[in-house]
C-alpha cells in the first residue's frame, strides 16, 4: 500500500502542475487586466502597478516565476486585497467553509445511508416510495431554491433560526441543511440501488434461512458490501462541500472560501484565482486518494496497484 500511496501522490503533483498551467494561460488569455476596473488609472500608474506585480514581463517569464514560487509553497500576493498573501487568505477562509461543510457531510452520511438501506428493505412499499420521493426532490431542486425555502420557512415565517452569518451554533443549521440535501438524496438513491443488489446475493439468503433478524442482516452483513459506492462518492463530495458551496455562502452571507473565489474572478485578482483553483484541485485529488485507501480498509479483498 505504501508504494501505491507514493505513486498516487506523484500523480497528484503532476495533476496540480497541469491544472496550474491550464489555469494560468487561460486566465491571461482573457482580454483586460486586474487594474482596468480602477477609476481611470493613468498610463504611468498602470505601468507601475504592472511592474510591481510582475505583469509587465513576457507571459513565459511570468509562468516560470509563478511555478518556482508555487514549488516553494508560495501562492503569491493578492492584487486587490492590499498586502495580504493568498496563503493567508486561504488559511483564514477555508476553516469557515470546512466547518459548515463538515456539518453538512455528517448530516448527509447519517441520514442518506439509513434512508437508502431502509428503502431497499421495504422495496415497493409506502416507505420506499416516500423516501425515494424525498431523494428525487433533493436531486432535482437547485440549491438556491432549497436555501431560499429554508430561509422563508424557518427564518421569516417561524422565526426559529437565523438566516445569515455564523456567530452561533444555530447559524450553521440552515446552510448545513442546504448543503446536505443534495448529497443526502444522492446517497439514499445510491445506497438503495447497491443494497438491492447485495440483498439478492446467496450469503444474504443463507443468513435469512438461518433465522437472522432483518436488522442484523441489513446493518451487519449487507451494509459493508453495499456501502462501497458511497465511499466512491465521498471523495468529490468532501472536496466540494468542505471547500464551500459558492451559492450557499453567498445566500447565507458566510465569509468562506467560496465567496473569495467568486470575488477573485470578478476582480481579476490573478494570484487569488490561481491560489484558490490550485487549492481546490489539490484537495479534490487528495480526497480521492483517501477514498482509495478507505476502500482497502472496508474490503481487504481489494488490491491497490
Amino acid at each position: 500500500m505504501f508504494q501505491y500511496i507514493i505513486k498516487r501522490l506523484g500523480y497528484t503533483l503532476l495533476t496540480i502542475v497541469i491544472i496550474s498551467t491550464i489555469t494560468f494561460f487561460l486566465m491571461n488569455l482573457v482580454p483586460g487586466g486586474p487594474f482596468l476596473s480602477e477609476k481611470s488609472p493613468s498610463p504611468a500608474v498602470l505601468e507601475a502597478m504592472n511592474e510591481k506585480y510582475g505583469l509587465d514581463k513576457p507571459l513565459g517569464v511570468q509562468y516560470k516565476n509563478y511555478m518556482l514560487k508555487l514549488a516553494q509553497g508560495d501562492l503569491g500576493i493578492s492584487i486587490k486585497k492590499k498586502g495580504r498573501s493568498v496563503n493567508d487568505i486561504i488559511a483564514e477562509k477555508f476553516p469557515v467553509s470546512a466547518k459548515v461543510g463538515g456539518v453538512a457531510v455528517g448530516i448527509a452520511i447519517f441520514l442518506g445511508i439509513p434512508m437508502g438501506a431502509v428503502a431497499a428493505l421495504n422495496r415497493g412499499k409506502f416507505l420506499d416510495n416516500g423516501l425515494m420521493f424525498i431523494s428525487t426532490l433533493g436531486i432535482a431542486v437547485p440549491g438556491f431554491v432549497v436555501a431560499t425555502s429554508l430561509m422563508i420557512i424557518f427564518g421569516v415565517k417561524l422565526r426559529l433560526l437565523p438566516t445569515f452569518g455564523l456567530s452561533s451554533p444555530l447559524h450553521y443549521i440552515l446552510p448545513a441543511l442546504t448543503l446536505a440535501f443534495y448529497p443526502m438524496s444522492y446517497m439514499a438513491r445510491l445506497m438503495r440501488s447497491s443494497m438491492l443488489d447485495v440483498l439478492g446475493q446467496d450469503y444474504i439468503r443463507t443468513a435469512r434461512a438461518k433465522g437472522v433478524s432483518e436488522f442484523t442482516m441489513l446493518f451487519k452483513h449487507a451494509l459493508r458490501n453495499a456501502i462501497l459506492p458511497i465511499i466512491t462518492y465521498l471523495g468529490p463530495l468532501l472536496a466540494y462541500v468542505l471547500t464551500g458551496s459558492f451559492v450557499v455562502e453567498k445566500i447565507f452571507t458566510i465569509p468562506g472560501l467560496g465567496g473569495e473565489f467568486i470575488s477573485s474572478i470578478t476582480n481579476r485578482d490573478y494570484p487569488l484565482i490561481m491560489g484558490t483553483t490550485i487549492f481546490l484541485a489539490a484537495f479534490l485529488v487528495l480526497m480521492n486518494v483517501l477514498v482509495d485507501i478507505m476502500y482497502k480498509l472496508v474490503d481487504p479483498r481489494i488490491k491497490l496497484k
